[in-house]
């Protein structure tokens, strides 16, 4: 029940870096192809990891079922950042709707979901490496 546990934990760190966490300014311009732009990604990518490792740290503290290695939790956090400021970028995920039959469901709010599930498909892979 290890895997659940730890899916559950990274989401909600996910999900408060990507929403309450997230400026205005890092939304607008962390896909922007200039030194600002690489600045607001990896302050966003930054958050990640520190709520994910917050989360994962209350998780270890509170729950009997917690335990994890250390080493793995570095590892699973530098995976959460990097694939983070990756898809944040925003050309990953305009690729694939392109290059995947999605180019009109990008020009309607579509990219979102895509986006999206490119985070929770790392999220996943992070649990599973930090469960193993």
């Amino acid at each position: 029940m290890l895997f659940p546990t730890l899916f559950i934990l990274l989401y909600l760190g996910h999900l408060l870096a990507d929403y309450p966490l997230q400026t205005d300014h890092q939304a607008a311009h962390k896909a922007d192809r200039c030194a600002a732009g690489w600045a607001a990604n990896l302050r966003h990518s930054a958050t990640h990891i520190t709520t994910c490792a917050a989360a994962l740290t209350l998780g270890a503290l509170v729950l009997d079922d917690v335990t994890v290695s250390f080493p793995v939790v570095v590892a699973a956090l530098l995976w959460i950042g990097g694939s983070h400021a990756f898809i944040d970028r925003r050309w990953p995920v305009q690729w694939w709707m392109n290059h995947t039959g999605q180019a009109s469901w990008a020009k309607h709010g579509g990219a979102a979901h895509v986006d999206q599930t490119a985070h929770i498909l790392a999220l996943v892979l992070a649990a599973l490496a930090l469960a193993a």
